[in-house]
């Protein structure tokens, strides 16, 4: 009975944090808090990104927005990154390159080279996304700086991967889906603690009163969520979900170049405040723990009390997330959601154990 009792309150923790992620799930999209006319600097870092700036720079410049300025930060490429810039700012006066070459200190940081991209932005509002990723539409920088005004300095954004076949994609977008219904909650409530970096934006003037990333600078992750847990709170962020704004790009194609990615986004969780560390670890544990004793009530216990335990939690799961997939435009995910949150705990917690016997990765 000891093991019943201990299922049903970890039954009640994961219905806990449900309700918290139903905040996001049934809220309506923020209404924006300005018709944005002030000028942006839209800043991208690329390292060896020649193909996807081909791509990608068109989109950019095409946005629909009076005044903005696109700064090209190249890290250090080896490839030809750097002519792909130069032969698009020849056309467009907006596009300003920063030519980033190795330093022995920082070598292979993203953060410095996105430090001298910030250092070179004329303007106070900036915008940030990743070199690889596509705006879903015209509107996206007009979208997301909307949501500024003299209070809110943070917003956080939607960086979406494409949907393309088999199980790893799926499941990668679940994940995707997954951290996005978690910063948007927190944020919603009060407890903001991270962004990513495909799709964000902030004020210099916070970035200079924070001191950068100078706190985190040694570590090669951690420009976006570190960032934004230094520096974002209940007052100073707001949310952006409108489709319209949504960023897309590639996911990873193998298991293992998806895994050595995750490995080093997750090195920088261990320097999240405590409280977030608290919360985030609570529910990851309680995830884990549903499925292990799920399986272990079912041989012990009577069954018909467990698989009404358990069907209460995936109805409640089906509908926050299954509303949270809807309005992030992953509605392809909701059959498949049992299956995929099995996967993605274990493979966390992975993820997690090669962590602490290995060294992290560098950026690309």
């Amino acid at each position: 009975m000891l093991l019943l009792y201990v299922f049903i309150a970890v039954v009640l923790m994961n219905c806990i944090y449900f309700l918290l992620f139903s905040k996001f799930s049934f809220i309506n999209a923020p209404e924006t808090q300005t018709e944005a006319t002030f000028p942006v600097s839209v800043i991208i870092c690329a390292k060896n990104e020649a193909k996807n700036l081909r791509r990608n720079i068109p989109l950019w410049l095409k946005q629909q927005y009076p005044q903005f300025e696109l700064i090209l930060v190249n890290d250090a490429s080896s490839d030809k990154t750097l002519k792909v810039m130069e032969s698009f700012a020849e056309k467009d006066p907006r596009i300003k390159i920063v030519n980033v070459k190795n330093n022995e200190a920082f070598w292979g940081n993203k953060k410095y080279a996105l430090t001298l991209g910030i250092k070179r932005a004329v303007h106070t509002r900036l915008l940030f996304t990743d070199a690889d990723c596509e705006p879903a539409t015209k509107h996206w920088i007009k979208i997301m700086v909307s949501h500024f005004s003299e209070e809110k300095q943070v917003v956080l954004g939607y960086g979406a991967y494409s949907e393309l076949p088999g199980l790893l994609n799926a499941l990668i977008r679940y994940e995707t889906l997954m951290t996005a219904v978690q910063y948007f909650s927190y944020a919603i409530v009060g407890i903001p603690y991270m962004g990513v970096g495909r799709n964000l934006a902030y004020t210099s003037t916070i970035y200079y009163k924070n001191n950068g990333f100078m706190s985190h600078i040694q570590l090669p992750s951690g420009d976006d969520d570190l960032f934004v847990n230094e520096v974002a709170s209940k007052n100073n962020t707001a949310v952006c979900f409108d489709a319209a704004a949504f960023t897309y790009s590639i996911p990873k194609k193998t298991w293992k170049d998806w895994i050595i990615q995750k490995r080093r986004h997750i090195t920088t969780s261990g320097r999240y405040k405590p409280h977030h560390k608290f919360l985030l670890g609570t529910y990851f544990v309680s995830n884990l723990l549903f499925w292990i004793l799920a399986v272990a009530c079912l041989i012990m216990n009577s069954w018909i009390i467990v698989v009404a335990l358990i069907g209460l939690r995936f109805i409640i799961q089906y509908l926050v997330i299954g509303y949270s997939a809807k309005k992030l435009k992953e509605s392809s995910l909701i059959p498949f959601i049992p299956l995929l949150d099995l996967f993605l705990v274990f493979i966390q917690m992975f993820i997690f154990i090669s962590n602490r016997t290995a060294k992290s990765t560098r950026w690309k």
